[in-house]
């Protein structure tokens, strides 16, 4: 519970899907939506005819693992998704900290080594 806070109580960023899964998590689709609108994030794409690679989203990928691998123990540590704020477009930065949470609260750890 809150008190004397000064935060803005309403939300505007709700989950809607993530497509990740092992043994890339950390490489699937995002859907949020931000004040009533889906919005879809993703590097995901594909080639077209003239040798160009082109993304299937609008916006790109702001996150990474926020866990590790060890490639001589063949280990790898689970961790919270880190955000890259400066890789957010410019109208959702304001919004960074609840795509944090809202983001961390739905899609399962990474560790940054599934793809070993």
């Amino acid at each position: 519970m809150l008190i004397n806070s000064k935060a803005d109580a309403t939300t505007h960023v709700r989950f809607v899907s993530y497509d990740g899964r092992y043994p890339a998590l950390c490489h699937g689709r995002l859907c949020l939506n931000i004040d009533g609108v889906d919005v879809h994030f993703s590097d995901q794409g594909e080639w077209d005819g003239n040798g160009n690679y082109v993304r299937r989203d609008k916006y790109a990928r702001f996150w990474e693992s926020g866990g590790s691998s060890n490639w001589r123990t063949n280990s790898t540590t689970d961790g919270e998704w880190l955000i890259d704020v400066s890789l957010l477009p410019e109208e959702y930065t304001k919004y960074a900290a609840e795509i944090d949470e809202v983001f961390n609260a739905n899609v399962q750890f990474g560790c940054c080594g599934g793809c070993m």
